[in-house]
Formats: structure tokens, C-alpha cells, sequence
């Protein structure tokens, strides 16, 4: 079927409390939102992270510069459309911005040709489950006044709900700071929990996280996630021969390339390869699929709504990144559905495509441009 239309609009929606992890405070969380429609009538829905400002940089380019190699096209051609985006922005940006505009429509075509098919996304990408998908519980941020004891409830109640694995924030206090809170989660969840920490970038150099990593080495951590900037990937590589836990990285990188060097480096034992970043769902099976083939695992970084299909249909993907309410990844309040929790993991949607419905009044409270 042929695409008709393509619009985009940029959502603003502030936190409703401030929230800080190593090296950057979040007081809002800027998305674009893509619409395709095809000759059926049918509709796709895409949709990306932009940072928390200017995110309508990321719409702009959906709209000026790669909505004509979409519209007059097959929705079925997601590689000649992908091809042609990816070529026609060589001059204004291979990675960033304009890559993550490039996510949101490959997500919003895999979307239509999924619902036109009548399909869960999951099933029409090849399902490797069938009812639940593994998850963790993503959570454990910085808050003035929140306390190792606070975080060790917090990290409860998520094993309380069900989850066998949760995550945790590392990286903006002191090594042996971080040491308490991850020994109170550790005591609080006990040992046959994963326990995850994510420093974000926390550490200038190989050095500073390789000290750090070390002294939190008797707590089993299921992983140390981003130790140093996304590009230091020879810091990274450096961690990860150093330290017991397994090293993480992906959630910024874009394109099979950066993930190559990844790979080649051996900069990762986890690639966190998010759709809506590296450069949609035909991306992101290209990436997985070469992390097969050196024996990696993917672990998608948020979005959950989007990557619940992914994992369930990737053979080496493990888990899916959940967030139990809208307090940091607040994308979710203007989506009328909800994922439900089976067991420890997250349930499959059984509706037709990605399974996303916006509250359209949410959209508009929130838009910064409207749909054009």
C-alpha cells in the first residue's frame, strides 16, 4: 500500500518531579510523534526520545527533509526508504538528530504494515515468544533527600510486583556513596534478583570507573551500564577487561557502524540498542542480527512499548527496560494503553501492529507545533 500522508508533532511534557542521574537534571522530556497513512486507510505510529529540549530539531527534519522518500511509496519498502533517508542526510547529520527523525518513521511503517497484515508487530517480525516477555524494573534515580533505605523500598516493591531483575542509578555520588545504596538494595531484594546499575556517562575516564566498579565487584551486579562517554569506546573496552561485572552500551550509539565498532572493540558484553534511536526497526534487526553473530545479547534501552515486539522476536534479546509509572519516562501519559505485567515479565499486546493508542487530548495538551 501506498503512503498517502506523513505529519509530525513535537510533545513538551514536564516531569512532575525533578530528577537527576550522574551527569545531567530532567525537569522535561521533549518526543516527536510520526503519523503514516496509506491508501487502505490504515494508519502507523511512530515515535522517538529528543532529549529534554529543542526536540523539535528531530521534527523539523522529519518534515523538511525525509518525508519524500515516504510518501508515494510502498509502506513495504523499508529498506529502499531507509536507504534513501540515510543517503539524502550524509550532509546534515549520519547520527543525532536526524537519525532519530529516521527512527520514528521506520517505527510508524512497521506499524501500518503490521496492522495491514493484522498482526502484533512481534508476530509480523518472526516471534520468538508467544505470551511473555522478560523485564526489568527500571528505576532507582537521584532525589533530594532519598536515602539508601528509601531506595532499598523502592527496589522492593518492584521484586514485590513480580520482577526478578531491577535497575539502579550509579554515577553522581561517590563510589563508596554508591557502595551503600547498592549493598541496602542488594541486602533488601536479596541474592537471586539481578541487580543492574546504569552510571550514565558518570566517569572521565578508564581509570575513575575501573576504581569505582571495583569496590561494588561483592554485590553481583548483573551489569555496569555506560561507565564513560558513548564515543570513549576504548575507555569502554578498557573497563570491561578490568572489572567482574559485565559492561553495557548502546542506548546513544546509531547505526549497525557504531555498533560494529562496539563489537570490534569488545567495548560491551550488552548492546542496549534502542529502535527509536539507532535508527528505527529495520536498524535494529540489522544490529542484532551482528551481534549474533559474535554471541551478544541485546538488552533495549526503554521505550517498552516498542520493545516488547523487539525482544519477542529477537532470539538473543534478554530483556526489556520497564518503568512501573510515568514519573521518568513520562512518554506514557499520552498513550491510552498500558502493558501488563504476567509472571515476572511483561505480556504481549495481541492487537494489531505496535498496539499504541495516543489520548489524543494529552497530545494536544502537550504539543509544541501540532500535527503538520
Amino acid at each position: 500500500m501506498k503512503v498517502t500522508e506523513l505529519t509530525a508533532n513535537t510533545v513538551v511534557i514536564p516531569l512532575r518531579n525533578v530528577t537527576s542521574f550522574s551527569t545531567r537534571t530532567v525537569s522535561e522530556r521533549h518526543y516527536t510523534l510520526v503519523k503514516v497513512k496509506t491508501e487502505s486507510g490504515a494508519e502507523g505510529l511512530g515515535f522517538c526520545y529528543c532529549g529534554n529540549a529543542a526536540g523539535w530539531i528531530v521534527t523539523q527534519a522529519v518534515r523538511d527533509l525525509l518525508a519524500k522518500h515516504v510518501v508515494g511509496k510502498d509502506s513495504h519498502q523499508t529498506e529502499g526508504i531507509w536507504d534513501a533517508m540515510y543517503k539524502d542526510a550524509l550532509l546534515m547529520g549520519r547520527r543525532g538528530a536526524i537519525v532519530r527523525a529516521m527512527s520514528a518513521i521506520d517505527i510508524a511503517l512497521w506499524d501500518v504494515n503490521s496492522k495491514e497484515a493484522e498482526l502484533p508487530l512481534y508476530q509480523y517480525l518472526g516471534g520468538a515468544h508467544q505470551d511473555v516477555v522478560p523485564a526489568y524494573a527500571s528505576g532507582g534515580y537521584y532525589l533530594d533527600g532519598k536515602t539508601p533505605e528509601h531506595l532499598a523500598d523502592e527496589c522492593t516493591s518492584y521484586v514485590n510486583m513480580g520482577f526478578n531483575a531491577v535497575k539502579i542509578k550509579v554515577g553522581r555520588v561517590s563510589a563508596r556513596e554508591d557502595a551503600e545504596r547498592i549493598a541496602a538494595v542488594r541486602r533488601a531484594i536479596g541474592d537471586h534478583v539481578e541487580l543492574f546499575t546504569d552510571a550514565n556517562n558518570a566517569w572521565p575516564d578508564a581509570t575513575s570507573a575501573i576504581r569505582a566498579i571495583r569496590q561494588w565487584e561483592e554485590y553481583d551486579l548483573g551489569w555496569v551500564e555506560e561507565p564513560n562517554m558513548p564515543d570513549a569506546l576504548e575507555a569502554h573496552a578498557a573497563v570491561a577487561a578490568a572489572v567482574a561485572p559485565p559492561i553495557a552500551t548502546g542506548e546513544i550509539h546509531q547505526t549497525r557502524w557504531d555498533f560494529q565498532a562496539i563489537l570490534d572493540q569488545q567495548a560491551a558484553a550488552i548492546l542496549q540498542t534502542d529502535a527509536g534511536v539507532c535508527g528505527g526497526i529495520t536498524e535494529f534487526r540489522r544490529i542484532a542480527a551482528i551481534a549474533a553473530g559474535r554471541g551478544v545479547t541485546i538488552a533495549p534501552h526503554w521505550l517498552a512499548d516498542l520493545h516488547v515486539h523487539l525482544v519477542a522476536s529477537t532470539p538473543n534479546a534478554t530483556y526489556v527496560e520497564f518503568f512501573t509509572d510515568t514519573e521518568v519516562l513520562n512518554l506514557m501519559e499520552i498513550f491510552k494503553t498500558r502493558l501488563e505485567m504476567k509472571g515476572s515479565g511483561l505480556a504481549l499486546p495481541q492487537e494489531p501492529g505496535i498496539g499504541v493508542v495516543l489520548d489524543d487530548d494529552a497530545v494536544n495538551r502537550y504539543s509544541h507545533d501540532g500535527w503538520r
